[in-house]
């Protein structure tokens, strides 16, 4: 058993594809915790849409050996719509490597994760990472990081995660510079847990750090938020692959089974101790979590429900940051509505639904929460256009709104205030990071975030920019509520909240898109858009039309108007007692 003052709990955080995932695959190698006959690529990305899409979704703990040390090492996302997972491993360390890369620079997520490491009293080992590449500029981004971060020039280690170059000295300033873990293990037990995943045949693996005390096999213990009480079945540590061991002591990261099997319950954030000694006081945990993007997760046969609801329940064991509820759509059938972190977090949990559970699902378009302050003082927040209150009773409404972060070449920095105009935001502060770089800080509403101002600043800097959002509040918004009516008839799954400034442009788009995957009927079917009860756009799908005259060879005019004008009438009176039938297809071409 390694002494305490041997043990090094750190995490490696960055900018998405900075090579985080690299760097721990060369820790691995280099102390022997991985032959390199079984070693593959990301080594720690145990899904495979994290290799698919190269990044890391959910954080991953390793133990490894270092010239007489324990180092607990935990690999982090670097998407934003995953900061949530970083805050839960930098809960569980002592210090952080803040990796940059040499061919980018300093980005967004790289300051998010530098002012959390501040804010948590980490230990910050500043490194380069891809100085090997011939396009890396170490000197303009190690002068960067500098003015970021108080230090001196020779304390930024330089490393190459791909050749090993500087990967021993990063270690050694690991064991250096980290601190070990504090707590006395002749305390009460006292554990944090930061993570938790599904075990068939056991239930529940909960992923712990031991601040103090001890955990052994067999011990009776309590999760002091859930007033659970169970008993250790099996406990271990991550090797990478799950390790059992007789004990777990103060300082160390490990995993406990306890045999849960209930699926309602979340566990993360919650503190473990021994049912016959109890810790006094409970851990701090971790902050409630905010979803702002909603949409609706329905099965595509409309006949899996009970399957997708239990799908979801063991997917948000592990993944507790989203939530769900059951919800109907007069279209769609009976569902749920589920909440996430952002656009990204949407996607990949789709993507784990459907390949990890094999669910063909589908998801209707993403929409955030608004909040409607009544006339009779309610406030009442909305996450579905099936939930809108009666718009004469409504005060205000309230959007949510960001700080967003935007690192971008000086030389784009026009380029950029215009973007962030178009999108409603508003300027709070702009910084230069040395010569070449700017740092803009936005207010921007979240609906604006939604669409596609990531996608157009990528494309607007060259790739080379890149942004970082949290959350501020909810502010009042000149939005209106866009309804669609086919034939008159309004159609309740396809009403939102729109701002009135963009009610017009998706308007057009929405009323296109019905057009072309509404069927043709015997009598014209029109479609219409209407915001404060005025309709402001229309569109039609003209009606099957059959040849009347074919049966006329030649002779008077007349006698081809007569049927003509028959025709007509019996279309009019057609109009007036015929349903339109909206196919699924045509909802689903709105979802894409």
């Amino acid at each position: 058993m390694t002494p305490q003052n041997k043990i090094r709990n750190f995490a490696i955080v960055a900018h998405v594809d900075h090579g985080k995932s690299t760097l721990a695959d060369r820790f691995l190698l280099k102390c022997g915790a991985v032959e390199k006959r079984v070693f593959r690529d990301q080594m720690l990305d145990s899904m495979d849409l994290e290799r698919e899409h190269g990044i890391t979704i959910r954080s991953h703990p390793v133990s490894i050996h270092y010239n007489d040390y324990n180092l607990n090492l935990i690999d982090t996302p670097g998407h934003s719509d995953f900061s949530y997972e970083v805050e839960k491993s930098l809960a569980a360390a002592e210090g952080v490597i803040l990796l940059v890369d040499a061919t980018q620079g300093i980005q967004a997520q790289t300051i998010t994760n530098l002012h959390l490491a501040q804010r948590l009293n980490l230990t910050i080992i500043p490194a380069l990472n891809k100085i090997d590449l011939p396009n890396s500029q170490v000197d303009l981004t190690r002068k960067e990081l500098m003015e970021i971060l108080p230090v001196f020039e020779n304390e930024i280690y330089l490393v190459s995660a791909k050749t090993g170059v500087g990967v021993d000295e990063l270690l050694d300033a690991v064991v250096k510079d980290v601190p070990p873990p504090e707590g006395d293990p002749k305390e009460p037990l006292s554990a944090l847990v930061f993570d938790a995943r599904y075990n068939p045949y056991l239930g529940l693996d909960l992923h712990i750090v031991v601040r103090q005390g001890v955990l052994k096999k067999g011990d009776k213990v309590l999760l002091l938020g859930q007033d659970f009480v169970g008993e250790a079945l099996e406990i271990g540590i991550f090797k990478p692959q799950p390790e059992f061991v007789p004990e777990l002591r103060a300082g160390m990261v490990g995993f406990v089974t306890l045999g849960i099997k209930d699926f309602s319950r979340t566990f993360t954030g919650d503190t473990l101790t021994l049912k016959i000694r109890p810790t006094a006081a409970p851990l701090v945990g971790y902050r409630k979590l905010k979803q702002f993007v909603f949409c609706g997760l329905y099965p595509a046969d409309g006949e899996s429900f009970p399957a997708l609801k239990g799908s979801l329940a063991r997917l948000n064991l592990n993944d507790p940051s989203f939530t769900y509820a059951e919800e109907r759509s007069a279209a769609l059938g009976i569902g749920f509505r589920a909440g996430f972190l952002g656009m990204l977090h949407m996607q990949i949990t789709q993507e784990r639904l459907e390949r990890e559970y094999g669910m063909n699902v589908v998801r209707t378009t993403p929409n955030t929460t608004y909040r409607f302050l009544m006339k009779d003082g309610r406030e009442l927040e909305i996450k579905s256009a099936a939930e809108l209150p009666d718009w004469g009773q409504i005060q205000e409404i309230r959007e949510p709104y960001l700080r967003v972060l935007i690192i971008a070449p000086a030389n784009y920095y026009g380029d950029v205030i215009g973007l962030c105009q178009n999108y409603r935001a508003e300027q709070e502060k702009i910084e230069f990071l040395g010569t070449d770089l700017i740092l803009l800080t936005y207010q921007m509403p979240f609906s604006e975030m939604m669409v596609d101002f990531y996608d157009r600043l990528k494309s607007l800097t060259r790739g080379y920019g890149s942004l970082d959002y949290e959350f501020i509040d909810y502010r009042p918004s000149d939005l209106v509520k866009l309804d669609i009516l086919v034939n008159g008839k309004k159609i309740d799954v396809l009403s939102s909240v729109v701002h009135r400034e963009k009610a017009r442009f998706t308007t057009g788009h929405l009323l296109t898109k019905l057009r072309r995957n509404i069927p043709r009927h015997l009598f014209t079917v029109v479609i219409q858009a209407s915001v404060d009860n005025k309709i402001v756009g229309r569109e039609e799908v003209a009606p099957y039309r059959k040849l009347v005259t074919g049966k006329c060879y030649g002779g008077d005019i007349t006698r081809k108007r007569k049927l003509w004008e028959k025709q007509k009438e019996g279309k009019k009176r057609l109009k007036m007692v015929g349903q339109v039938e909206i196919p699924e297809s045509a909802f689903l071409a709105l979802y894409k």
